[in-house]
């Protein structure tokens, strides 16, 4: 009631002025006029239509994980291990799954997460936009999204559901006409003539009801069986779009990394190469080594006996000097 009379108010030009109908303290029982100053009309805050219409933008999706968590517009916190999206250049993501869901049941609600500064219908889901989700999903996302959800206005699916209806029930007709036979000669069903045999002697507007009645039921239930068999497409169609839409924020630092590890193996690679040839070279060298030793030590062996000799003969000379 407030904000039907502000908008009255409002029309007539009367800016804030709100009559009130408490009387004064000595009983006097007229009116006082009190200004409660300028409120905001529904007209005032909303965004004028043609004034700044939304932008098409591109999309950036993320990873979101325990160890990385990201927020959500739709959900406090995305689930682990589920994509997220948000326009490009800011951190304002929704869980891909969620957007999905939400613009297949209701479409209305999609750009008003961004407060509607995005074209995001336009741009992310439409088949005439260049940033659009639905050119990674391949053949089989072009059947579910393309063809069973947006074929004719949802038309595909309901002439797919119906004609499945029929096959099953042309299939089945042997056994209904066995069924409904057995019935109509049954002696329980002839003893309730009392019964149903009021409805069938009644006028054509009773049998009108009943007929009204029995389609009611017959599309309340075909209703439900479309709404569930469309809950399944969907999730089947978010799936689609989880395993196909390409991560853009957190690859290169993936990317770089695998780079580095690879580097890395690479270079322990080199290192055990180098290694090895080292260990050859260190065994050759220790091999020429130990035969250098050996002719060595043969050499000093004979240089020992030949100095023994020499020193043998000069005591002799000496001993023979002295005597």
């Amino acid at each position: 009631r407030s904000t039907y009379l502000s908008e009255i108010l409002a029309s007539r030009g009367l800016g804030g002025v709100l009559a009130s109908g408490s009387g004064s303290g000595n009983g006097s029982g007229g009116k006082d006029a009190i200004s409660l100053g300028s409120w905001p009309t529904l007209t005032s805050v909303a965004t004028k239509e043609g004034e700044k219409p939304p932008e098409r933008c591109d999309w950036d999706c993320a990873l979101a994980t325990e160890e990385d968590p990201k927020s959500c517009l739709y959900s406090f916190d995305a689930e682990p291990n589920t994509k997220v999206i948000s326009p490009r250049g800011t951190t304002q993501y929704i869980s891909l799954t969620a957007l999905n869901r939400l613009r297949r049941t209701d479409p209305t609600k999609v750009e008003p997460m961004w407060h509607s500064r995005y074209s995001i219908l336009h741009s992310w889901f439409s088949d005439h936009s260049e940033y659009s989700l639905l050119q990674h999903v391949g053949i089989k996302g072009f059947l579910v999204s393309s063809v069973l959800l947006d074929g004719m206005n949802g038309m595909v699916l309901k002439s797919l559901l119906i004609l499945s209806i029929l096959t099953v029930f042309v299939a089945l007709m042997p056994v209904l006409e066995y069924i409904v036979g057995r019935i109509l000669v049954s002696a329980p069903f002839w003893s309730q003539w009392t019964t149903w045999g009021r409805v069938v002697r009644a006028g054509f507007p009773l049998k009108l009801l009943l007929g009204q009645l029995v389609w009611k039921g017959v599309a309340s239930g075909f209703g439900k069986l479309e709404g569930r068999v469309r809950d399944y497409v969907v999730d089947l169609e978010c799936e689609i779009l989880e395993e196909s839409v390409p991560l853009t924020v957190g690859v290169d630092e993936d990317d770089h990394a695998e780079g580095i590890d690879v580097e890395e193996e690479e270079f322990s690679d080199d290192v055990e190469g180098e290694d090895d040839v080292e260990f050859s070279d260190e065994e050759n060298v220790e091999d020429g080594d130990d035969d250098d030793d050996e002719d060595l030590s043969e050499n000093d062996d004979d240089a020992v006996e030949e100095y023994d000799m020499v020193v043998d003969e000069s005591d002799f000379d000496e001993y023979d000097d002295d005597y």
